[in-house]
């Protein structure tokens, strides 16, 4: 008889509220990846510098920090599935937004309808991944949580074509080199063409707002179940025994910076892409290679996912936080098409890290992963703050009538956008440092 019996990743009476709350994670990968390309789109149409377009990801992802830990003192006071429906409610209502955004012209307008989109997400994320964790035996939680995980990808690329198609390819602002261009043409013309832009912008935003309110509907029809995950601590309790856990302390240290690396990769692919169009006759489309990033991230989170059955998920963290920090390495000291492709294949080893990282810090807490999962959600404040400093190095160089100039001033033979790279390649050394850690914790758990 075999020793070991084979334990489900998720059992079958469970397998219909697993799959529900799966399909959750597909809805933030949209708005995650529609939102990046935005970046570049902000900036063409409100004529802005890489700092000021990248206020889009600070508005965006300072939403996270802001919601988390409400959200999971009110999961702990009511439901999962309370909390997924209040998500829900916010990312409609933030998407729906834009169109007085759009009607005003406002930037700001814009910004404060990301923020509320992201306190959606912050309940979704801060109820879904505990939920799916605690879908199951504890032995498989990381495996599950990748699982699931996977299907958030799904959402991103839906996300990411939205953009290059309905939104990148539409707005009239491409087809000029520059604002002074633009400018030209008369404040009226200027005008006229801002207003079609920001009218293509927020078209994808109000669809989506529509379509979560209809998940609102089909969710709150769904049963799933409370899950009982062991004693009911007090929040003094379970912030005692969340804070006593260092493997959970570090974890939201290294979720922090893998999240600003994640966004620092998948948004800089559009500014590298430009910077390599400089007097290049047949430009090169952003918006493809972040596709083919986001389609390897896809395929190796599965084989991650299978991996893991077989090898130490804080193992696999490690490796591939070195691999991916190499290949910043190798962005910074190359140029051209080897530096995107450099660029492009972070993503094949940024893939497995959110997850791994979530099931790493949450292993064996028990009824305080509700409260301990805001941490980890707050984490992905990284991804508002982080990006920005990289934005402020790749205009560090020169301007000439508000346009930056991408020049050699920092390093004198490596440009300021390939230089902003040593960034995300710190904050993933941090991460394989976690794993590091990770690993020897559960090898004396054993």
């Amino acid at each position: 008889m075999n020793k070991f019996k084979k334990v489900p990743v998720v059992p079958k009476e469970l397998l219909v509220p697993f799959i529900a709350a799966t399909s959750i994670f597909a809805l933030w990968g949209f708005a995650n990846d529609l939102t990046n390309p935005m970046v570049a789109a902000f900036k063409k149409v409100m004529i802005l510098s890489n700092k000021e377009a990248y206020n889009v990801q600070f508005a965006f992802y300072f939403g996270y920090g802001v919601m988390a830990i409400p959200a999971a003192l009110f999961i702990r006071r009511f439901s999962y599935k309370s909390g997924i429906l209040v998500g829900l409610a916010l990312y409609a209502l933030g998407a729906v937004l834009f169109y007085p955004a759009a009607l005003e012209g406002s930037y700001t307008y814009f910004l404060v309808s990301l923020f509320v989109i992201t306190c959606g997400l912050g309940f979704l994320e801060t109820t879904s991944n505990p939920l799916i964790l605690s879908m199951g035996d504890p032995s498989t939680a990381t495996q599950r949580l990748n699982l699931a995980q996977s299907f958030n990808p799904i959402g991103s690329l839906t996300g990411m074509m939205i953009a290059k198609f309905v939104v990148l390819d539409r707005i009239l602002s491409s087809d000029y080199e520059n604002s002074a261009e633009i400018i030209a043409l008369g404040k009226e013309k200027a005008a006229e063409i801002k207003v079609h832009d920001l009218d293509v912008i927020s078209t994808p935003y109000i669809a989506v707002g529509l379509f979560v309110a209809l998940v609102f509907v089909i969710i709150w029809k769904t049963n799933i179940p409370k899950m009982a995950m062991g004693k009911h601590l007090t929040i003094k309790e379970s912030l005692q025994r969340i804070f006593k856990s260092k493997t959970y302390v570090f974890g939201v240290i290294a979720q922090t910076f893998y999240v600003g690396a994640q966004i620092m990769c998948w948004t800089a692919i559009f500014q590298l892409v430009e910077y390599i169009n400089i007097d290049k006759e047949n430009p090169i489309d952003g918006t493809f290679w972040n596709i083919g990033a986001m389609i390897l991230f896809v395929t190796t989170r599965f084989i991650g996912t299978a991996l893991m059955r077989k090898i130490n998920p804080a193992k696999m963290l490690t490796v591939f936080s070195i691999a991916a920090a190499l290949l910043c390495l190798g962005v910074i000291l190359t140029t051209g098409i080897t530096s995107l492709l450099c660029l492009v294949l972070v993503s094949v080893f940024m893939s497995i890290m959110f997850p791994t990282i979530y099931g790493l810090a949450l292993k064996d807490m028990g009824e305080e992963a509700k409260l301990a999962s805001s941490g980890l959600i707050m984490a992905i404040v990284g991804g508002a703050f982080l990006p920005k400093i990289q934005a402020a190095i790749m205009d560090f160089g020169d301007t000439i009538n508000g346009e930056e100039v991408f020049g050699d001033v920092i390093t004198g033979s490596i440009a300021e956008i390939h230089f902003s790279f040593i960034l995300p390649m710190l904050c993933l050394l941090i991460v394989g440092l976690y794993g590091v850690y990770a690993y020897k914790v559960t090898k004396k758990t054993a």
